[in-house]
């Protein structure tokens, strides 16, 4: 969900694959360690492993959203019109017109209307920056986190959720480190579990002719510019059709991706790595925090599909029914106890 997506991706290829199972080897074995992007094929249903039928997971940590507010013991919000470094046109507010529950769930909501908002993130308002300064944007959304309030290493991690459609939405489920121990964005890691841009538009590309791409990503290497990516995209039809389960099994040097329960992709620890350290599973053996956001424009939903932002139709939703966290009671191994690939 950062800026690493175009600056990594200059000179990258979309390398094809089939089935379940790590990552294509990128076409330029050059760019080897910076850049692996690969399409991979979901398995037919049943097919393949499926983590929540596995023994051990306890859950210890989970917003079922029952409440009739946002619990802020478990969340807080990004406030900002910084657009990410991605150049994405909303400003972030923690106002209840963008973030609120009803009816059990949680409701994201990005607005057309112009806003205003500081301009830097909290971590950018030093240097050469003016700590005040504003910024006004023609969208405001919403970014959740529990920065702060609960971070992890290892576990199973899941939210349902329903994706709102249309050129230049951009929802993202996804993880960053609670501290910077190998260093500044990548170097200490970022873990998409869910990036959509699009859904919905008109796409030749695609099996149902609308696009249904769902996304899990890995971002690691140096820090920028000197990141490094590994990600995956495979169609989803079904994601353009009410609610559906995205997460992660995340284990000491693997990662699984899940849509619907069901492993869909992976990683290990040959696939990264971080300048920070020389440990095998860097950065990926750290706490990290959750994030939920719905992200207008920005430069990959706006450079693919229709390009740029279709501005009808807003507001847009995305919709959580749930979150929860699992995790194994060994803490020395955590999600290898209950892996049974491992």
């Amino acid at each position: 969900m950062m800026s690493a997506w175009r600056a990594a991706l200059l000179g990258a290829a979309l390398i094809g694959a089939s089935g379940c199972s790590t990552l294509a080897e990128p076409i330029d074995t050059i760019e080897r360690e910076r850049i692996s992007i690969a399409k991979v094929a979901l398995p037919a249903p049943g097919t393949a492993r499926m983590p929540g039928r596995e023994d051990g997971w306890q859950l210890v940590w989970s917003d079922e959203f029952d409440g009739t507010r946002i619990d802020s013991a478990k969340w807080d919000f990004d406030v900002d019109c910084w657009g990410g470094g991605n150049d994405e046109r909303q400003c972030y507010t923690d106002r209840p017109e963008n973030a609120r529950v009803a009816d059990g769930r949680l409701i994201i909501t990005a607005r057309k209307e112009d806003y205003s908002g500081p301009a830097w993130p909290p971590h950018m308002r030093n240097g050469d920056r003016d700590p005040k300064a504003r910024a006004t944007k023609p969208f405001t959304s919403a970014r959740m986190v529990t920065r702060g309030k609960a971070a992890w290493t290892y576990g199973r991690i899941e939210v349902r959720a329903k994706l709102p459609q249309g050129q230049g939405t951009w929802p993202a489920i996804w993880m960053l480190p609670e501290d910077q121990d190998y260093g500044t964005w990548a170097a200490s890691g970022e873990i998409d579990i869910l990036e959509a841009v699009n859904l919905g538009v008109a796409c030749s590309d695609c099996p149902g002719g609308r696009e249904d791409t769902i996304l899990g990503t890995l971002h690691f290497g140096g820090q920028w510019p000197d990141n490094a990516l590994a990600s995956t995209e495979t169609h989803a039809a079904s994601v353009l059709d009410g609610f559906h389960t995205f997460g992660i099994v995340w284990a000491p040097g693997r990662i699984d991706w899940t849509y619907d329960g069901q492993v869909y992709a992976s990683q290990t620890s040959d696939a990264w790595w971080s300048s920070g350290s020389d440990a095998p599973d860097a950065p990926f053996d750290r706490r990290f925090h959750l994030l939920l956001n719905l992200a207008v424009g920005g430069k990959l939903s706006e450079e693919r599909g229709l390009k740029g932002v279709d501005e009808t139709g807003y507001p847009k939703q995305m919709e959580v029914d749930w979150v929860r966290v699992w995790q194994c009671p060994d803490a020395g191994s955590s999600a290898n106890a209950c892996n049974k690939v491992r």
